[in-house]
């Protein structure tokens, strides 16, 4: 009997691009390994594609996807689009950029992406999945900084259920558990209240670490001070759901 294989939207926009660009490093048999579960054996493969072809826009896009420290690959990809703008992958890169910064809560930056990505990149099929995820005018939170007046940093005590907060610092977005729970564990030993949560954006889901809750925005901004300085991160103030 035939058996019936069923490829995902993704995977089938990769191989229809692979038609196009020949002259890149065909890596939709990577892609497809990786969406099977066998992410290991494609990291095997790519340390000897990136010795063959350091510069190929394609096996930059390949190290991205691998890529589990969600601001490691944002550099790649930005990479991609700035010096290979038509390149195979380009409007994927873009897109997942969208994807990234939507994930984290910043609409505004997200939606400059998604802008470039219909500017750009018009016949993209990633415009309709990105379309679907835009949110409306009166869910954009604001990513302007506010003048502040350092508070002590929230431990996990302070934090109490019945209070109404209104902020948190999102400090990160990571499609790998493991790197989310290392980075919620360093703010658990540091005595900061901090969670992770779920977030899914065009079918990549994304693990969102938080670390405190706030009354005020402006006390929100005084402790990302603190938290980026001390944990190097590149974290940003968020309104909480």
């Amino acid at each position: 009997m035939n058996k019936l294989y069923i490829i995902s939207p993704f995977v089938l926009f990769f191989i229809i691009s692979s038609l196009t660009y020949s002259q890149e490093v065909n890596i939709v048999p990577y892609l497809k390994q990786i969406e099977s579960g066998e992410k290991g054996k494609v990291l095997e493969k790519l340390k000897d594609l990136k010795e063959e072809y350091p510069d190929d826009p394609s096996v930059i896009f390949l190290q991205a996807v691998l890529t589990e420290n969600g601001q490691n690959a944002v550099g790649l990809y930005k990479k991609i689009i700035s010096k290979y703008p038509q390149s195979r992958y380009a409007d994927a890169s873009v897109y997942r950029l969208f994807a990234y910064y939507y994930a984290l809560g910043l609409y505004e930056t997200s939606k400059t992406f998604f802008e470039e990505l219909k500017k750009d990149y018009p016949r993209s099929p990633y415009i309709k999945i990105a379309e679907k995820k835009i949110p409306a005018k009166d869910e954009v939170a604001s990513e302007e900084k506010v003048e502040k007046e350092p508070p002590p940093p929230p431990t996990k005590t302070e934090v109490s259920k019945s209070t109404d907060y209104k902020f948190t610092v999102q400090a990160g977005a990571f499609s790998n558990s493991s790197n989310a729970n290392d980075l919620k564990k360093k703010f658990d030993d540091a005595g900061f209240y901090s969670e992770i949560n779920e977030k899914v954006v065009g079918g990549t889901t994304f693990l969102v670490v938080s670390v405190g809750k706030f009354l005020t925005e402006s006390e929100a901004s005084n402790f990302l001070d603190i938290v980026n300085t001390r944990f190097h991160l590149d974290g940003r103030v968020v309104p909480l759901q």
